[in-house]
């Protein structure tokens, strides 16, 4: 590393990271107050009707990531990737920040959900762009033998965000009333919100601009249409990315969004063990990532990648055994045993979905693919897989599902000749 070494390299990671601590940070709260939410903005005789239509506005973040992501990614590609990041932050901070000082339905009617689903779209326009400008830049700035471990951080950060979200939300819950939590308690986690991102931002603004990037600049090669010149000669990292994607997000959104329900479901388990043992293996998760990344540095990024899809191949299903036979010690090991495969799955991920795609393309292609596959895979694995248990009749179903996902992503990872992209060989440079 440089010879300012740590200090710069410490700082570039948390400017680069602290984005997706907000992203994760509001993504855990919304869901944890979405009870809450639909209450206060979606009145209906049917509380399930009023939860339902809550998590519709949560969908659409999910809708707009790709706009998102042609938007920053062109930004990224063709201004610089420290800028478009700043900006992706602060149009996530806004947002946020606005949804916890809403007034409610009984305050202003139809305007209140209105306006809710207006501040989701704008999240999810940054973050469609902020998640994958992140790892790009992250990348970008690790010298060749670290890239592995710079660029974990960025899933890294996106776990401790949703643990800090799921903490304030339940310390707001635990020291407030249900009326004062219901009155006003809700919205101070998302006003807080705010003071990340203007951590962030600070932080952005005094960060160098990737070494990649500057490169390309001093050449005069950066691109001017990216999107065009992708479908035009990029579509195979495209599709690779999408490929691996796949098991990225139908593992996260299974094992640590899906699973907490049917432990309670096919158990019988009380809520609060099945969300302390999830809060848990998270945590680990978020620890294992790191170490992961830095173990790929050491014995190639596409042989650990490979061994946690394998495991996850071959393994999920004895494990959906383990997570439905009642007994606590098994359901303890099977979700400790699946949060080390995936560890070593996005540990070295980010390293090799962002050098898939030569330097004057990679924003876009990154968040192009990265967020296509998110919405289809990701944020529908929970339904999927629980239409699929109910449909089959089998406990099982779900493990299923997940095994198939790795077994695809495995093929995917078949298809990529080189780790390394030739133009993504930018030694870091001093600062």
């Amino acid at each position: 590393m440089d010879s300012d070494g740590p200090p710069v390299l410490r700082k570039t990671i948390l400017a680069g990271a602290i984005g997706n601590v907000l992203e994760w940070y509001d993504f855990a709260l919304f869901g944890y107050f979405a009870p809450v939410l639909s209450r206060l903005f979606f009145p209906a005789s049917d509380p399930s009707l009023s939860l339902i239509a809550t998590f519709g506005v949560f969908a659409v973040g999910f809708l707009a990531r790709p706009l998102g992501a042609l938007l920053f990614g062109y930004w990224g590609d063709t201004r610089g990737r420290r800028a478009a990041l700043a900006w992706s932050i602060i149009l996530m901070a806004l947002p946020t920040c606005l949804v916890g000082l809403l007034p409610t339905y009984a305050q202003i009617g139809l305007a209140a959900p209105l306006a809710l689903t207006v501040l989701r779209f704008l999240q999810g326009l940054s973050v469609g762009g902020e998640f994958t400008g992140s790892v790009t830049f992250l990348v970008e700035h690790a010298s060749s033998t670290e890239r592995g471990y710079i660029g974990s951080w960025a899933g890294f950060s996106a776990q401790i965000g949703a643990l800090m979200g799921s903490a304030v939300g339940t310390v707001a819950t635990a020291s407030l009333s249900s009326e004062a939590l219901q009155q006003w308690g809700w919205r101070i986690p998302f006003v807080a919100g705010s003071v990340i991102a203007l951590v962030g931002w600070y932080l952005r603004q005094r960060i160098p601009e990737s070494p990649a990037f500057e490169r390309l600049q001093q050449e005069g090669e950066v691109s001017s249409s990216p999107v065009r010149e992708l479908l035009a000669s990029h579509r195979a990292p495209l599709l690779q990315v999408i490929g691996l994607v796949l098991l990225h997000g139908v593992g996260f959104y299974i094992f640590y969004v899906f699973l907490p329900s049917y432990l309670i479901k096919v158990n019988d388990l009380p809520m609060g063990t099945t969300l302390l043992i999830n809060t848990i293996c998270m945590a680990l998760l978020a620890m294992l990532i790191p170490f992961m990344g830095k173990l790929s540095d050491r014995v190639g990024h596409r042989w650990v990648l490979a061994a946690g899809a394998a495991g996850l191949a071959l393994g999920t299903v004895p494990f959906f055994s383990w997570l439905s036979s009642g007994h606590l010690a098994l359901i303890v090991a099977a979700q400790v045993l699946i949060t080390v495969f995936v560890s070593a799955y996005m540990g070295p991920f980010f390293a090799i979905v962002a050098t898939l795609f030569p330097v004057a393309r990679r924003y876009t292609g990154l968040s192009i693919s990265y967020n296509i596959a998110s919405a289809l895979f990701g944020g529908t694995a929970p339904l999927i897989a629980t239409v699929i248990m109910e449909r089959s009749g089998s406990a099982f179903a779900p493990g299923w599902y997940v095994s198939l996902c790795a077994v695809l992503s495995l093929i995917a990872l078949s298809t990529i000749r080189e780790e390394m992209n030739t133009e993504a060989k930018v030694p870091a440079q001093t600062h």
